[in-house]
C-alpha cells in the first residue's frame, strides 16, 4: 500500500510566496463564504458587502486605516519576537497595559500642554506594557516556564485590571454608571490630521515599521536576534547574549503593543474604557505570519485585516451576521496560511511499499 511521506525542501520553492499564500488566503475566503451560504445567504452579496463596508466610500476607507494602527502596531512586536522563537501570545494583554499606563499620565496630569503631555503618556504606555511582556520573559530564563502559557494568561489579567480600574478607581462619577474614565484633557488627544477623521498616529506607525526594518536587517544588535532564534547554544557559542536579547526583543514587544493601546485610546476613544479592548494583540499573531515576519509586509497584511473587520462589521448591518463571523474568518485564513507555510517548507512524495524497498536491497 502507497503512502505520502513529507520531506524538507532544501531550499524554499521559488513560487511559494507567489502562489501559495494568495491561495491560502483565497481558500479561507472561499470557506467562509461557503459557510454564509448554508446559512442561506447569497456569497456574491456577502462578498459585495464586505468589500464595500472596507473600500466603498472614503469614510470606509478612514475606518480601516483607524483599525489598520492598532492592528499594526501589534504586529510588529509580535513579529519581532517570533523571529527569536519567543512566542509571545500575549500582545493583547501588553496592549491593556498600554492603554491603562497612558491613561494614568492623561489623568494624573491634565493641565500639561500637549508637547508635554503626549510624550509622558507615550513613555508611560511603553514602560507599562514592556513590564507586563517582560514577566513571561523572566518566567523562562529563569525557571525555564513556557511562555506561550504565561503570555496567554496575562492576556486575561491585563484585560482584568483594566475593567477593574474603570469600574472602581478610575470610574467617572458623571458617567451615569457606566464603567468609563473622565474625558482626557484637549492636551493628551492626539490630534487629527486637518480635513480627515485619520489621526497622526498613522505617520508614527510608517516611522516605527521603516525604523525596525532598518534594526532588524541594517544593525548588528539585529543580525543577533535573527541568530539568536537558533536557540540559547547557538547565541552561547557565537558569545551572544542570549538572556538580554530575549529580554529585549519582549521589552520591544511590548512598548509597541503598549503604544498601539496608548493610541486607540487617545485619538480613538478620548478616554479609558473596556470597548478600548477589541481583539488586536490575537489579530496581530494571523498578521505577523500571514507576513512571514517581514516588518514592511506586516502593513499590506494588517491593512487587509482590518478592512476585513470593517467589511465584517458592514456585513451584520446588512444581513444579520452575528460578529463572530469575523473571528471565524481569521482563524480560517490563520490555518489556510500555516497549511500554505507545510507546503512551502515541505514536499509531498510518495512512499514505496516495505516489499518493494526489501527488493530494491
Amino acid at each position: 500500500m502507497f503512502g505520502l511521506t513529507a520531506h524538507k525542501r532544501t531550499e524554499p520553492p521559488g513560487w511559494g510566496s507567489v502562489c501559495i499564500f494568495p491561495a491560502a488566503l483565497t481558500l479561507a475566503l472561499g470557506l467562509g463564504l461557503g459557510l454564509m451560504a448554508a446559512t442561506g445567504r447569497p456569497p456574491a452579496a456577502v462578498l459585495g458587502s464586505i468589500l464595500s463596508g472596507a473600500f466603498g466610500s472614503w469614510r470606509a476607507l478612514e475606518e480601516t486605516l483607524l483599525k489598520t494602527a492598532p492592528i499594526f502596531l501589534c504586529s510588529l512586536g509580535v513579529a519581532a519576537t517570533f523571529r527569536i522563537k519567543v512566542w509571545n501570545i500575549g500582545a493583547e494583554g501588553q496592549y491593556a497595559l498600554g492603554a491603562v499606563g497612558g491613561a494614568a499620565a492623561a489623568l494624573a496630569f491634565p493641565g500639561l500642554p500637549a508637547p508635554v503631555l503626549l510624550p509622558l503618556m507615550f513613555a508611560g504606555a511603553a514602560l507599562a506594557g514592556a513590564l507586563w511582556a517582560a514577566i513571561p520573559a523572566l518566567l523562562r530564563l529563569r525557571l525555564a516556564v513556557n511562555e506561550i502559557i504565561t503570555t496567554l494568561m496575562l492576556n486575561y489579567l491585563g484585560i482584568l485590571f483594566l475593567d477593574w480600574l474603570v469600574y472602581g478607581p478610575w470610574k467617572d462619577p458623571a458617567s451615569h454608571g457606566f464603567p468609563m474614565t473622565a474625558l482626557f484633557a484637549p492636551g493628551a488627544v492626539i490630534p487629527r490630521i486637518p480635513g480627515t477623521r485619520l489621526h497622526w498616529g498613522l505617520p508614527l506607525c510608517a516611522a516605527l515599521a521603516l525604523g525596525l526594518w532598518f534594526f532588524l536587517s541594517r544593525t548588528r544588535l539585529g543580525f543577533e536576534l535573527k541568530a539568536s532564534g537558533e536557540g540559547r547554544r547557538t547565541a552561547t557559542y557565537a558569545r551572544m547574549p542570549y538572556d538580554a536579547l530575549v529580554l529585549l526583543v519582549m521589552g520591544l514587544c511590548g512598548a509597541l503593543a503598549g503604544w498601539a493601546g496608548l493610541i486607540e485610546t487617545s485619538a480613538g476613544l478620548g478616554r479609558l474604557q473596556p470597548t478600548v479592548m477589541a481583539g488586536y494583540g490575537f489579530t496581530a499573531i494571523v498578521v505577523a505570519w500571514l507576513a512571514r515576519l517581514r516588518p514592511l509586509a506586516i502593513a499590506l497584511a494588517a491593512f487587509l485585516l482590518a478592512a476585513l473587520r470593517v467589511g465584517v462589521e458592514n456585513l451584520m448591518l446588512d444581513f444579520s451576521v452575528p460578529a463572530a463571523f469575523g473571528r471565524i474568518l481569521e482563524g480560517l485564513i490563520l490555518l489556510c496560511v500555516l497549511a500554505g507555510q507545510f507546503f512551502a517548507t515541505f514536499s509531498l512524495r510518495r512512499a514505496k511499499a516495505p516489499g518493494t524497498a526489501r527488493e530494491a536491497a
